[in-house]
């Protein structure tokens, strides 16, 4: 009896360290939370739910099915027929070799998620009918194609396409890669796509309402371990955010809140709300897990005024001219 003692005795005295030694947070050498790296954001989980999926959190089954649904969509994007083409046939955009999308859901506290939006219950933008009158027109100006300044910042390399540069920084087809670098009074943002910069400035004032700059002006401000920001006074071209995965109508009066908490050495739990009440019925929130990834950003070449857009436009004419 007093062997086993003394071995529990040892056990316990050896389990208690290893339990106590849970993961410290690291800092910057001034106090403030070390945030930095390089993280993605890459996953299938879509911003808004599924038709037919009634639930935010997925069981593993779930999961499993809709992961491998994926799989198999983006493989059928390779199925281009063999041999010569007929003339004016589409063939579809570039392959699979050019996307990184995600192989896997969001999973946030171990739940894996249908949507990025966690409110309204429903996990779609709430839109007010104003919204639904101003995405609609949008989409009917694309379709016109008769003026450049009109097209997708995107398509003018001015900012990436949909809300990948943000706020809120959403996920889109390729290129989900954000550095993050410290220093005192400021956290820099670069986006991957398309090579945009987030200057965001700690516990400074909001610039003047007449200026308002691409991804607008974001102050931050530290909640313990949890960056916060607000972004205001957004630019009026970035009213419309579209790309293959999301499109979002929003007003230069938009504000975003984001809270990015480090959860692990590798892992940033990304938090957003956006309020806007021209379009939207309610603020409308999401999560997102931001995983480290191995390597570095390389640049993104986009060469503003190359062949898509004066291919886009002169794809209008030429349609005009047959109607």
């Amino acid at each position: 009896m007093r062997l086993r003692a003394k071995t529990t005795a040892v056990i316990l005295a050896l389990a208690i360290p290893a339990a106590a030694e849970e993961w410290t947070p690291p800092r910057m050498s001034w106090g403030a939370p070390d945030l930095q790296g390089t993280w993605t954001n890459a996953t299938i989980t879509g911003l808004v739910r599924a038709d037919g999926v009634e639930n935010l959190v997925l069981t593993e089954a779930e999961a499993a099915a809709i992961e491998s649904g994926m799989e198999a969509l983006y493989a059928s994007v390779d199925d281009v027929p063999e041999g010569e083409l007929e003339v004016g046939k589409d063939v579809g955009g570039y392959n699979t070799f050019w996307m990184d999308p995600g192989k896997k859901l969001a999973v946030v506290d171990g739940e894996i998620r249908s949507s990025l939006i966690v409110e309204p219950a429903d996990g779609q933008v709430p839109y007010s009918w104003r919204g639904w009158y101003r995405l609609v027109r949008r989409f009917l100006e694309l379709r016109r194609a008769d003026d450049p300044e009109s097209r997708l910042l995107g398509e003018r390399c001015i900012v990436g396409f949909g809300s990948t540069g943000g706020p809120p920084m959403l996920p889109v087809l390729y290129n989900n890669h954000y550095q993050i670098v410290q220093s005192p009074g400021f956290v820099m943002i670069l986006v991957e796509m398309n090579h945009d910069v987030r200057m965001i400035r700690i516990d400074d004032d909001s610039l003047p309402p007449a200026i308002r700059p691409w991804l607008g002006d974001s102050i931050g401000h530290w909640e313990g371990e949890t960056l916060v920001v607000e972004t205001t006074n957004f630019h009026p071209g970035q009213n419309f955010r579209a790309s293959l995965r999301h499109q979002i109508m929003m007003t230069p009066d938009a504000r975003v809140m984001e809270r990015f908490t480090r959860r692990g050495q590798s892992e940033i739990l990304y938090e957003f709300a956006v309020a806007d009440p021209t379009v939207f019925t309610q603020v409308w929130r999401g999560q997102i897990p931001m995983r480290e990834a191995d390597g570095q950003i390389y640049e993104y070449a986009c060469h503003e005024g190359n062949y898509s857009l004066t291919g886009i436009l002169a794809g209008g004419r030429a349609e005009e001219a047959e109607e």
